[in-house]
Parts: C-alpha cells; sequence; structure tokens
C-alpha cells in the first residue's frame, strides 16, 4: 500500500484529492496538511512514501519545503501539484529535489499514476509540460528574469505579488525587515522592475499567480 501525505491549502481541493486517492486500491491518505509547518510536523509523526505538495501554501511554501523533506531522514518522495503549467517553475522544483511535477488540471488518472512512478522511486513530468521543458530549459537565452532568482528571492516575490508586506514576509521567513527588503531590492533589479504592482503584473504574464 503506497501511504500519501496531501499538503494543500485549498480544503476542497485538498478533499477531492483524497477522495480520488480513496478509489484507487493501492494507494492511501496518510495524513494531511494546510500549510508547510503543519506538514513538516505531520511528517515528523506520519510515515508515508509520497509527499503530495501544492508549490503555493501559506507559511513555508512548497518551493522552500522541499530540501526540508528531502533532509529527513529516509524522506518520501515529492511530488509536486501546481497551478503553474509552467517549464522553469517546474524544472525549479525538480533541481531542488523533488521526484515530480503534475499540474491541477491534469487528468485525474495521470495524478494516480504520477504518485505510482514517484513510490516506486522513479520521476514524473506533466506530459504537456515535458516537451515544453525541453525546449524552454535548455535555452539559456529564452529562460525568463525570474529564472535568476535564488529560491528565497522567489519566496519573496511570491509573497510581494500576492499583497503581503515586507513586515508580514519578514514574520513568515522567520528573517528581520531589513533583509527582506533586501532581498525586495534584489529580486526588483534582476526582474528589472520597479514597484509592487510591475511585481503583479510580471507574475500575471508568466503565470506565477
Amino acid at each position: 500500500m503506497i501511504r500519501v501525505l496531501v499538503a494543500e491549502d485549498h480544503t476542497i481541493v485538498r478533499e477531492g484529492i483524497k477522495q480520488l486517492i480513496g478509489l484507487a486500491k493501492d494507494l492511501c491518505v496518510a495524513g494531511e496538511a494546510g500549510n508547510g509547518e503543519q506538514l513538516m510536523e505531520v511528517l515528523r509523526q506520519t510515515p508515508c512514501e509520497v509527499v503530495l505538495l501544492d508549490i503555493s501554501m501559506p507559511g513555508v511554501n512548497g518551493l522552500e519545503a522541499i530540501p526540508r523533506i528531502r533532509a529527513l531522514s529516509n524522506p518520501p518522495a515529492v511530488l509536486v501539484l501546481s497551478m503553474h503549467d509552467e517549464a522553469q517553475m517546474a524544472a525549479r522544483a525538480l533541481k531542488i529535489g523533488a521526484a515530480g511535477y503534475a499540474t491541477k488540471d491534469s487528468d485525474p488518472a495521470l495524478l494516480l499514476t504520477a504518485i505510482r512512478k514517484v513510490a516506486a522511486g522513479g520521476r514524473y513530468i506533466d506530459p504537456e509540460l515535458a516537451d515544453r521543458m525541453v525546449f524552454e530549459v535548455g535555452l539559456t537565452d529564452a529562460r525568463p528574469s525570474h529564472t535568476l532568482l535564488s529560491e528565497r528571492e522567489f519566496s519573496v516575490f511570491e509573497r510581494l505579488v500576492r499583497g503581503e508586506g515586507v513586515n508580514e514576509i519578514a514574520q513568515q521567513l522567520a528573517v528581520s525587515s531589513k533583509t527582506v527588503s533586501t532581498h525586495k531590492a534584489r529580486l526588483m533589479q534582476k526582474l528589472g522592475l520597479h514597484s509592487v504592482a510591475d511585481l503583479v503584473k510580471y507574475a500575471v504574464e508568466h503565470k506565477l499567480l
């Protein structure tokens, strides 16, 4: 039996995923979490083979959680489930330790296939993304600016475009407001943008929001 931990902050989506997994005879839901901190807490007490991880959770987000999960003793495979059907985002997740990347508009049967594949030690990439990754990710000239951001800069970027302020972000990331302001200035410089409104526009254009 493949035990799956579902980490997703939207209750309706989480319940739908649990029902889907419940239909498969070889899979079961071992636990669930609505944010990154809760996920790490549940993982310490709940053995599982696969973590189905939403990339855009509040608090510690999916990208920040992946290295933490991988650092556990006997870590489960991480299958990212994202609303971003973007090759660069998938490449970023795989690079930092995810075993697979599926999108929320995937065929439900494909999601079950993905869970089985990563549980067996394999890799899985959404079929529609796989072709684009081959062409987009390898071509440095065509890479969008946000791929130049560090993991922490990208976390700050994600939170800024969701409307969070510097102090709020500092509290969530457990760093000083000055540190967040420094990350904000650096990411603005790397993206060639000058305001949060510009960041939001950029995020929408690149399907990051």
